[in-house]
């Protein structure tokens, strides 16, 4: 698709031939539709997506806390609104023992019920990953719907985490116009992501070799110097000089 728009916008003159001589590199976040990965929310959502399978797979589970969970997850929002943080310690530690809880039932259940092993078997990874994980680890799980979500920090003032996944960019250095979109997984550093989206955009193009990128500091230890000439523009340079356009 993104092919067809480039030759699009070649054809009918939007993008010319001499503006892709010069092309711009960086990277940014895709946001997913998530709600902020509180501990309390992750908890209360995830228990709740197990007890709706258990009762979908007819599994008798020895107590849902249906009525107790919603109660603690409503009073650790108000206690942590009114900075009563002992309090809200508290409720949230209800919340995990409640998961936990339904999470060791429900393996007791399936383990007389081999059929239902691969059904459970990612939810119940993803309870123990919810379970397990600390503040301070690695590859945390932010979202149950979407188990892919990444922390993403990329140094803005307004927002100093972004919650989805790193997209690199490569665009005309003239009109801005997208020649080259790639995602990746994790929160690589931008230096190793410059590579992958310069051959995207050298194969987009069809040529052997492209011609001046332009990167922010980030993308230092590139390695692409085999396939365009990567010129690293310092930070105090709010945009490319009139003569790249």
């Amino acid at each position: 698709m993104l092919e067809q728009t480039i030759r699009a916008g070649l054809k009918t003159g939007i993008l010319k031939q001499h503006q892709l001589k010069r092309l711009v590199a960086d990277t940014t976040v895709q946001e997913k539709a998530i709600a902020f990965p509180t501990d309390a929310r992750l908890y209360h959502k995830m228990r709740l997506k197990l007890v709706k399978k258990a009762q979908l797979c007819d599994i008798e589970l020895r107590q849902s806390y249906h009525r107790v969970a919603k109660r603690a997850f409503v009073m650790q929002h108000r206690f942590s609104h009114a900075r009563h943080f002992k309090k809200a310690e508290r409720q949230l530690r209800r919340l995990k023992t409640y998961l936990g809880r339904v999470t060791r039932d429900i393996e007791r259940k399936i383990s007389q019920l081999p059929h239902l092993h691969q059904e459970f078997s990612p939810l119940l990874e993803m309870a123990q990953r919810l379970l397990s994980q600390k503040r301070d680890s690695k590859n945390k799980l932010y979202s149950i719907h979407a188990p892919e979500v990444n922390c993403i920090s990329k140094g803005k003032a307004h927002r100093k985490y972004e919650f989805g996944c790193k997209v690199g960019l490569v665009s005309a250095a003239g009109n801005a116009f997208i020649i080259g979109a790639i995602g990746f997984e994790g929160n690589p550093y931008d230096g190793h992501t410059l590579k992958a989206c310069l051959s995207q955009t050298m194969r987009l193009l069809n040529k052997n070799r492209l011609g001046d990128a332009y990167v922010d500091e980030g993308c230092k230890g590139h390695g692409c110097c085999d396939i365009a000439d990567v010129h690293i523009v310092r930070r105090g340079w709010r945009k490319l000089p009139a003569r790249f356009h």
